[in-house]
């Protein structure tokens, strides 16, 4: 499907921002093993996390759908039972990389594929750690892509020191390490997202951080849970920048995810000069959340750590958005995990922003983009098949001097159905 992406302004009201897309898959995956009915609302209902859902049923486990509500009935940790064919992941790398160290622990063998984006995406950094483990895993070609057929078994702790700052490479191996004998440690060379660490604890799990190490032992049954999924800081990301950049535009976003390791948007929008009001909520649950208040902004230029990116990793293309209008030079270091993403995303930014009369350049692992107040250019987008490309370039269009038409945005889907709808009711 294309669409028509027209100029904006005056943006105002409430949006209804979706659930947190890493929540929900973990949701998933941590029920199914725990003990008890484990009952996540506001879970997103996008194409990843329904195929995470899929994979679960597929190996006995009753999942029943309603809305944005999730009902897990979890059978412990051996409770999983050996599929009866491949385990489909479509397009999502979160549902294969972490469910390949659940897998490894269990008693059956089980073959991991996905769509032919997914098929190309690299899973070496699982496979090496899970092999340590002792696990027995088989993937295709020298890069290791998918599919992957796992032989579950026993397994032995380890510690293990991630080439690059990787929440999924971590969790793959924390939650193999729940099915380990010892405790198993995860060293990071920067602190990447915290969701699994969180949700093992909160289920039970003997969970131990200290700065960029995270440790988890086995011996404890989890215990099922009924939690509210926050809304993805992610999602809301693309109408924080979307009312930073129009003019006279005020919007409020309710019940927004405020994990510190994946707020850093706010602080770097905020150094920016944009005008956010983050209002913390007294909640006491599975992640904190907040409210947020957005007022159109003149911005400025910024640089962006190396240090950084793990914690911005989702938001880098709408940054650069950002900085297109912003006043100077911004430089975004270190960003070479955007081109195993779901597309090439530094070449997909680049391409579409450039034809928009942005000037933006990627310098080796670095994006430099020189800002202007300028109209941006109409013309044809390309979403390339990934949904933050795709909503990016609906953000750009905003301040487009005509209206932009964008090609194949069904990828949205993926992490904010109705996402379209959601941005026609704002004008």
């Amino acid at each position: 499907m294309n669409v028509t992406a027209k100029p904006l302004k005056g943006l105002k009201g409430e949006i209804k921002i979706p659930g947190d897309k890493s929540i929900s898959h973990r949701a998933a995956m941590i029920g199914s093993i725990s003990n008890g009915i484990t009952v996540a609302r506001n879970f997103l209902m996008g194409e990843d996390c329904l195929c995470t859902v899929k994979a679960m049923q597929s190996m006995g486990i009753d999942i029943e759908v309603d809305r944005s509500k999730v009902t897990i009935y979890g059978k412990g940790l051996k409770g999983l039972e050996a599929p009866k064919e491949d385990i489909y992941l479509g397009n999502s790398g979160t549902s294969m990389r972490l469910m390949a160290g659940i897998l490894a622990g269990q008693n059956f063998s089980s073959v991991l594929t996905g769509d032919n984006s997914l098929s190309k995406r690299p899973m070496k950094r699982i496979v090496d750690p899970l092999k340590k483990m002792g696990a027995n895993i088989r993937t295709r070609g020298s890069d290791f892509y998918a599919p992957i057929k796992i032989q579950g078994g026993k397994l032995k702790a380890i510690s293990y020191r991630t080439p690059v700052a990787s929440a999924q490479v971590k969790s793959c191996i924390l939650l193999a390490g729940l099915y380990a004998e010892g405790t198993t440690q995860v060293v990071e060379p920067y602190i990447s997202r915290d969701h699994t660490e969180r949700m093992l604890s909160f289920f039970g799990a003997e969970v131990k951080r200290d700065g960029l190490t995270a440790a988890v032992s086995p011996g404890r049954d989890l215990r099922s849970k009924e939690f509210y999924v926050p809304s993805d800081i992610s999602s809301a990301a693309f109408f924080i920048v979307l009312a930073l950049i129009t003019r006279d535009s005020e919007i409020f976003m309710r019940s927004v995810g405020m994990n510190p390791t994946r707020s850093k948007i706010l602080d770097v929008l905020t150094r920016m000069g944009g005008s956010i009001t983050v209002k913390r909520n007294n909640d006491e649950g599975l992640e904190p959340t907040c409210e947020l208040k957005v007022k159109s902004s003149g911005l400025k230029a910024t640089v962006i750590k190396r240090e950084e990116i793990a914690q911005l990793i989702d938001e880098i293309p709408i940054i650069c958005v950002a900085a297109s209008r912003a006043e100077g030079v911004t430089a975004i270091k270190g960003v070479e995990e955007l081109r195993v993403k779901e597309t090439d995303r530094i070449h997909s930014i680049v391409d579409n922003l450039s034809r928009m009369g942005v000037d933006i350049k990627a310098a080796g692992n670095d994006l430099v983009i020189n800002g202007s107040k300028k109209d941006l250019n109409a013309c044809m987008l390309e979403s390339y098949g990934d949904h933050r490309t795709a909503m990016s370039m609906a953000v750009a269009s905003g301040v487009a001097k005509a209206e932009c038409k964008i090609k194949d945005v069904d990828c949205v889907d993926t992490s904010f159905p109705g996402f379209f709808e959601t941005l026609k009711g704002l004008g």
